[in-house]
This record gives structure tokens, sequence and C-alpha cells, in this order.
């Protein structure tokens, strides 16, 4: 693994020819959530059993967050006194409508990034997959519907629908691309429902969705790092 800078962001870069992202193959870019460290994801790479020269970049969220344990980063702030109160009292958190503060800024940082890394390591449009976990899914997902880059696919693990207004008129544009859409039956923190419904929305455009409900909450079980993998070989190989 190898530590760069593209776009103004830190960027880890892993698999390829090489072990630290080098060579001229097709690039997984995978988000992190919200309060986790910069390489929580890092450790999937391995276990996506990819084919040999598939490159891997983990961003790290521009936001240095202070919670209490380790190192924390985010892609924007969120209103937590909020979340705990509606946790409490065991509201589901409905986020449909709403357009977060930082999601412009963090979009716009990701889009430098992606353009980076074509010019300096010569990524191919059409063989970049982009996925996340939870708030990494959800922009991975805002970036993907705002971008005309031709994507081989978008990952979206423990995410969930926001900016509907916004989101609901661009996914047409993005007919018949390749989407994996996983969730825990039991999610505390984005409920089912509202991650069955950006579904539905993605589907109802023409989005060609693969579904992996599970049970569990918040979170990456095994069952899904295998659909994962196998997902990313196939959007890869058209």
């Amino acid at each position: 693994m190898r530590l760069e800078r593209l776009g103004g962001l830190l960027v880890r870069l892993t698999g390829g020819s090489d072990g630290r992202g080098g060579g001229d193959g097709p690039i997984v870019v995978l988000l992190h959530g919200f309060g986790a460290p910069g390489d929580d994801l890092v450790s999937l790479w391995p276990a996506l059993n990819l084919p040999r020269g598939t490159r891997f970049l983990f961003p790290e969220g521009p936001l240095s967050l202070h919670l209490g344990f380790g190192e924390s980063r985010a892609w924007w702030m969120l209103d937590l006194e909020r979340r705990n109160r509606d946790m409490a009292a065991g509201r589901a958190r409905d986020l449909s409508s709403e357009v977060p503060n930082g999601l412009a800024v963090a979009r716009a940082g990701m889009m430098a990034l992606l353009d980076e890394a074509q010019r300096r390591l010569g990524a191919d449009p059409k063989q970049v997959l982009l996925g996340g976990f939870s708030q990494g899914a959800m922009l991975a997902c805002d970036l993907v519907l705002r971008m005309d880059w031709p994507f081989a696919g978008l990952a979206l693990l423990s995410g969930t629908l926001i900016a509907k207004e916004e989101w609901v008129p661009l996914m047409p544009n993005r007919r018949g691309l390749l989407v994996l859409q996983s969730h825990g039956n039991q999610d505390p923190l984005l409920p089912l429902f509202l991650a069955e419904e950006l579904r539905d929305l993605l589907a109802q455009a023409g989005l060609a969705v693969e579904w992996v409900g599970f049970r569990g909450g918040h979170e990456i079980p095994d069952l899904v790092i295998a659909r994962l993998g196998t997902f990313i070989r196939k959007a890869l190989a058209r």
C-alpha cells in the first residue's frame, strides 16, 4: 500500500501489479463511512478475489472528528445530538428530503480526485467502479448521478436515500448502470425501508440493481463481501 494525495485528498492505493496500486488495471474506489478511520475499508480488497492487476483507491474523508476513540473521519458533519435523540426515542431517521450541509464540498473534492486519477494514474472512466459504505455510499451515489463518466458500476453498502428531489430527475441518465445495493434488516442507523425506496427508484429509472438484503445491522458481513467481489468482476468484465 502507498499513500498519495489526489485532488487534495489523502488516498490509500493498493492492489495493482505491485500491491501498491501500480500498473494500468481497472480501478475500484471505495469510500468509508462517517466516524471511521481513513483506512477502514482497506482490509476488503484481498477478500474480494479480483483479477490480478485490479487497483484500489481508498480516499480519506476531509473532516477530522473528535469522537473520543482513535482516528475518525467524515465526508460531511452530522447532527449527532439529533441522531442520538431519534435513536433513543426509536424514531426512524428519514433523510430522504435532506441535502446535507457539506455534500457539495465533498462531491467537489471527489470529482477533483477522480480527474487527477485519470491524469496521473491513467484511470479509464469505463473501468472505474465507485462504491462506499454508509455516508460513503451516499456520496458515491451522488457522484455517479451527477458526473458524466461512464462508470463500470456502483456499489452501495448500507447507504440511504438523500437529496431525493435532486437525485430522482438524474437517475434516468444512468439507465443500464450496474448497481449492487446491500442493507441489513435490523440497521439501527439507516432504516431498511429507505434503502428499499432508493433501490426501487433506481430500478424504476432503468438501472440494473442487484439487491443483497441480510439479517443484521449497520455492517458489511461476509455474505456482502462475497457478493461484492462477484459484482465487481462482472461489472469490470463488460
